[in-house]
């Protein structure tokens, strides 16, 4: 018998927070949410959901959408036949830092599915609360680094990335010190075996077919540059303790392994299951415990073949790029990000090629980790020292991307 947990999902509406909706709607005796939050783009979304499961919270990045989600939220509990009064009416939380204070309230999983540096401030509220956290941004823990970790008690941070979901479940294999590698798999992306002449037409369109998963379009476009693989690169790194040589990606298109441990011995470890985020949200909601049915398992029952391959680094170079971030340290991994995020924007509203995109981040990310003045920078990270290279990231990113607009 598991005792109920409360859960905060922060990014309700996006993809992560959409699966973990359902995940709690079918195990009521494992999970119950307390607080939601989203940016505010999908108010009826929101308010559907806030009322389906009684939240006690709703938080809204984007001040001006309040009004929006507070009529939503009447509307919906009229469409669902609630006499006036009738219902719990959530607090409403609306700015900027909304997502941060709902992350700090009592609960017992925070899961962060929030999209892009906006969740490092979440994500350290919740460690400071002493809440577990299931942790779908990755970007938080990578601009973050020792900031974040300092914060985390062993075992607080739960993976939600499906790679590194699977290389905690494969470390109950082994002892730390056993471990000699880890190999996370990537698609490849749309674009697998394309040289880089052949990436110089990109589309929009063609960079958002992912061929597995279905992600927001940030995730999906970095997951055709292998910017994404990079983050994973960095935050296996930080998450697990393994130093940056010691993780390796490799490219494995159907993604039924989504990572390994390989251990002192030759032994590797694998995890294996259909493409589905719904297994790792699911576990990090509920670990060290699985719930049972949460998503798909392998048909052995049909012939199938796995193929592995190395990445190619001439034609996508973003996880060497991440590399040089992660082996710089300091700020350099909020530079790689926020560059990135400024770059995949431009790509979107059409004012940025594809491969613009890790050409730029590799320009503003080379400036970085050879200015001097970073580079004699000793001493402990805050996050005012996160905050303004990612500031200082961001706006050189823009200003590259205005020149080669001209």
């Amino acid at each position: 018998m598991h005792e109920r947990r409360d859960v905060v999902v922060l990014g309700s509406t996006g993809s992560i927070g959409t699966q973990a909706l359902r995940i709690v709607a079918a195990n009521p005796d494992r999970f119950r949410v307390v607080g939601l939050s989203a940016a505010g783009s999908d108010p009826a979304l929101l308010a559907a959901q806030a009322i389906e499961h009684g939240v006690a919270v709703v938080a809204v990045a984007r001040a001006g959408a309040a009004q929006d989600v507070q009529l939503a939220l009447y509307a919906e509990a009229q469409r669902r036949g609630y006499a006036e009064g009738d219902h719990r009416v959530p607090r409403l939380l609306a700015g900027p830092d909304a997502a941060t204070e709902l992350a700090a309230v009592r609960c017992d999983v925070v899961l962060n599915g929030i999209t892009g540096a906006v969740g490092l401030g979440p994500t350290i509220a919740a460690l400071r609360a002493g809440t577990t956290l299931a942790l779908a941004n990755k970007e938080s823990l990578i601009i973050g680094g020792p900031v974040v970790t300092a914060l985390a008690e062993p075992g607080q941070i739960v993976p939600v990335d499906s790679e590194h979901s699977a290389i905690a479940q494969a470390l109950r294999g082994g002892r730390t010190d056993e471990v000699r590698r880890l190999v996370l798999t990537a698609s490849g992306g749309p674009f697998r075996g394309r040289d880089r002449a052949a990436l110089a037409d990109v589309t929009v369109e063609q960079a958002l077919d992912h061929p597995n998963f279905a992600m927001g379009p940030v995730i999906t476009v970095n997951s055709a540059t292998l910017v994404n693989k990079g983050l994973e690169v960095i935050e296996a790194h930080l998450l697990f303790g393994v130093p940056m040589e010691r993780v390796d990606a490799v490219v494995h298109p159907q993604q039924v392994i989504h990572s390994m441990v390989e251990f002192v011995d030759g032994s590797t470890i694998a995890q294996a299951s259909p493409p589905s985020m719904l297994i790792p949200i699911a576990l990090g909601m509920g670990w060290p415990d699985r719930v049972p049915d949460a998503g798909p398992g392998c048909d052995w029952t049909t012939a199938s073949t796995w193929d592995f391959a190395p990445l190619d680094d001439d034609a996508f170079p973003a996880v060497r790029l991440a590399r040089r971030a992660g082996d710089f340290g300091r700020t350099a991994p909020a530079v790689y990000n926020a560059a990135n995020e400024e770059c995949v924007a431009a790509f979107l509203d059409g004012t940025l090629g594809f491969l613009g995109i890790v050409d730029t981040v590799g320009q503003v990310l080379e400036e970085h980790v050879t200015d001097p003045g970073v580079r004699s920078i000793t001493g402990g990270l805050t996050v005012d020292d996160v905050l303004a290279a990612d500031r200082t990231a961001r706006e050189r990113a823009r200003a590259l991307i205005e020149e080669a607009g001209r």
